[in-house]
């Protein structure tokens, strides 16, 4: 039996089940969504936290997602030098933006100018959700050289990894586990992967099972770390005190 089992696979052996060149490239649906979420979770923070008049900054990001929607409409499978630079800018106003936000709640915990415990809480979670978007976009628009490269670029000529995921250490493991690797399978990351690294550093305030391999993302790593920790310890502990 052992023998004709490995007579079958010889003769038919097991394709790769995620050939990166056959994909069309990522969807442009989930980041557009993505980003129109940080927009909105921006207009509804409290007055006092806003960084100038409310509709400034999500006109801004707005101005920037609209070509970068229109280069890709669909699938993003198109790099140019201004999509390039469009798509970086807006996630540094998104980042910059939100930790203003996040100076500013900050600043009115230690000045004592925080009253409403209620509203305190949910502009702090609106703050931390924002922050997950913002440095998952980041992740994303960075490693390996962004979305294009990454689905429509061969491997060999990929920029460094700044990342290393699961998937990069599984060709060895058992044979379903091994199938979806990056070796034998052509893997590399999509959108929710690094949603995913954002959310799990935002909450252990550490790389979980991805590593940081450059400086840039050990940079951008620690400073998501940092402003998840003072969010969760200090926004909050600070507003469930002035509900008390």
């Amino acid at each position: 039996m052992s023998a004709e089992r490995t007579d079958a696979q010889t003769r038919h052996p097991r394709h790769p089940r995620h050939q990166r060149h056959q994909r069309r490239g990522e969807a442009r649906l989930p980041a557009a969504i993505a980003t129109l979420v940080a927009m909105a979770l921006y207009l509804a923070l409290p007055e006092q936290l806003l960084i100038g008049p409310r509709f400034v900054v999500p006109a801004v990001e707005l101005v920037l997602l609209v070509p970068l929607i229109a280069i890709n409409p669909r699938r993003v499978t198109r790099q140019t030098r201004l999509s390039r630079v469009l798509s970086l800018a807006l996630v540094v106003v998104v980042a910059l933006t939100n930790l203003g936000a996040l100076a500013l709640l900050i600043h009115d915990l230690l000045a004592g100018a925080a009253s409403n415990g209620q509203a305190l809480l949910l502009g702090a979670l609106q703050v931390w959700l924002t922050n997950v978007i913002a440095f998952g976009l980041a992740y994303w628009e960075l490693d390996r050289g962004g979305p294009v490269k990454r689905t429509q670029a061969s491997r060999n000529d990929l920029p460094l990894a700044d990342f290393r995921f699961s998937q990069d250490e599984n060709a060895d493991t058992v044979e379903e586990v091994a199938d979806g690797s990056s070796v034998k399978s052509d893997w590399v990351p999509a959108l929710m992967d690094y949603l995913y690294v954002s959310v799990t550093n935002s909450t252990a305030f550490s790389p979980t099972d991805t590593m940081p391999l450059s400086a840039r993302a050990k940079a951008l790593m620690a400073v998501q770390s940092v402003a998840a920790l003072l969010t969760s310890l200090l926004v909050i502990a600070r507003a469930v005190g002035v509900l008390k």
